[in-house]
């Protein structure tokens, strides 16, 4: 894919907000732009002055050439693709169980220049460098706490602590090999790094269908630009798995919970695209300390495991003793080296929103740099004088669970009751270990299809990080928005969607 070979005058000289400049060059024809106002945000595809960004300004002088009703048929032609394609995720109700609904989805994509991209990438990798050498000193010489980078009581009291693993050594030091971090833009254009999700980071299957869906309803849009291609991600995925293990031509499997997980869809997905068998645990067993696969054709050994099962659930003979899940003895084998997981059990202890505080020491400490990407300011409910400032600010801040994920246990405090207020300083005072409280950020926004036009929608990303023998960043990631006007809360299992994310080439 090639740039164009000029820009068409109207095309730079398209503003946004009061409907001038139409490239169409018709007067009655209204263009799905018209009236956009991001007034107050920090928009991530239209400049302050109403002009496109030079890296949408591609994307946005096309889209200002259809009307709204064509612009709509292609979201509904995008919303076809996507149930014609069986992309689903499942909703978790008490009264109902399991509910599969199509895969949310905005058809006007979310662009970052390759410069600025090229500054996201470095600083994602070396946040999973520093993480990665943080979890390998906790279980082996913790000499990061001796030091005292983190405070061994947030070790003691973490739950993903998993002293089975003490001394074990994975390939290349690499406890988390798939990291998929939050990044968010405040008003003034500043991206931070909101929390990293290093257990089971789900999401990825769906960064690569929203391009799929995406270059079929703007087939013409990837004839005339630059947009760097994310459909390496399985190939790369698998030269990671395959770099954990010293057997030639290792044996790898997707172990899923099966068909309830709300990620089953992902799963299946990825074991598809990288060519492998996805497994669950009944259908491997250990066996002197080896793990094989159960096969028409007789047990197959095992030498790699992508799991997509939680560390309670792996070994009933280590872990949990109910679990129907994993897979009996597969921490000997692990133990053993007679086989790799990915991500390796005891991760967790580095996937706790009071740990991520301390990241930007870590990186300091391990690699002697300073960090490319911010934390977002935070407060540890655990120090006294964090949680008396967090007590006394409850209505300006958002305060998080430390070890929950999807948006679960949240409170935006300045969109709170007064009740939900009081309950959650009972809530802190109790148990101040398990909070952690952030400055609520003006989210930026992008432009969304909605039912009333094209209006701002506030957006984060969560691009993936692979580390192995080598350390890979996709290009781009899964662009989530909040489809309701003035919610901050983007996750699909509370009402959110997503967008496509372009990385584009720019002169």
């Amino acid at each position: 894919m090639t740039e164009p070979a000029d820009a068409a005058t109207p095309e730079e000289t398209t503003r946004y907000g009061d409907g001038t400049g139409d490239p169409a060059g018709s007067a009655d024809r209204n263009g799905s732009f018209d009236g956009y106002d991001p007034t107050g945000w920090y928009d991530e595809l239209v400049e302050g002055s109403g002009m496109p960004r030079a890296a949408a300004r591609e994307l946005l002088a096309h889209l200002q050439s259809l009307t709204l009703d064509e612009l709509r048929a292609r979201q509904r032609a995008a919303e076809i693709d996507i149930a014609a394609s069986g992309i689903t995720f499942s909703l978790y109700s008490e009264a109902e169980g399991n509910i599969d609904r199509a895969w949310p989805f905005d058809v006007i994509p979310r662009v970052f220049s390759s410069t600025e991209w090229a500054r996201i990438e470095v600083g994602l990798a070396q946040r999973l460098r520093a993480i990665n050498l943080f979890i390998d000193d906790l279980y082996h010489d913790q000499v990061s706490l001796r030091d005292g980078i983190v405070p061994r009581e947030l070790l003691e009291s973490s739950p993903g602590w998993r002293p089975e693993c003490v001394g074990i050594s994975p390939a290349h030091q690499v406890w988390a090999h798939i990291c998929g971090s939050d990044l968010v833009r405040d008003r003034d254009g500043s991206m931070y790094v909101l929390e990293d999700n290093l257990r089971v980071p789900s999401g990825v299957s769906y960064m690569l269908e929203n391009r799929l869906v995406t270059k079929r309803v703007f087939a013409e849009l990837f004839e005339r630009q630059s947009i760097r291609p994310v459909d390496r991600y399985a190939d790369d995925l698998l030269a990671t798995l395959r770099s954990l293990s010293a057997r030639p031509d290792p044996m790898v499997v997707v172990l899923t919970p099966g068909v309830y997980n709300s990620a089953y869809f992902e799963h299946s997905f990825l074991a598809m695209q990288m060519g492998v068998e996805l497994a669950e645990g009944a259908d491997l067993f250990v066996e002197d300390d080896v793990v094989f696969l159960r096969t028409i054709e007789g047990p197959q050994r095992v030498d790699v495991i992508y799991r997509r099962v939680d560390d309670a659930f792996l070994d009933p003979e280590v872990f949990r003793p109910d679990s129907v899940l994993g897979v009996r003895g597969l921490m000997r084998a692990w133990t053993a080296g007679n086989v790799a997981i990915a991500n390796a059990p005891g991760t967790g202890v580095a996937d706790d929103k009071a740990v991520y505080c301390f990241v930007p020491d870590l990186i300091r400490y391990f690699l002697a740099e300073e960090p490319v990407l911010d934390n977002v300011p935070t407060w540890r409910c655990e120090d006294p004088t964090h949680l008396s400032h967090v007590l006394a600010n409850l209505e300006q801040l958002v305060v998080k669970p430390t070890n929950e994920s999807g948006g679960k246990g949240l409170l935006i405090g300045p969109h709170a009751t007064r009740a939900e207020i009081d309950d959650y300083r009972v809530r802190l005072r109790a148990e101040p270990r398990g909070w952690v409280a952030q400055p609520m950020l003006s989210l930026s926004v992008a432009p969304t299809l909605t039912p009333g036009g094209v209006e701002p929608r506030h957006l984060d990303l969560r691009p993936f990080t692979l580390q192995g023998a080598t350390t890979r960043v996709t290009a781009g990631g899964l662009t989530r928005i909040a489809l309701r006007r003035g919610s901050l809360v983007v996750n699909s299992s509370q009402g959110g969607g997503s967008k496509d994310t372009w990385i584009v080439d720019t002169p």
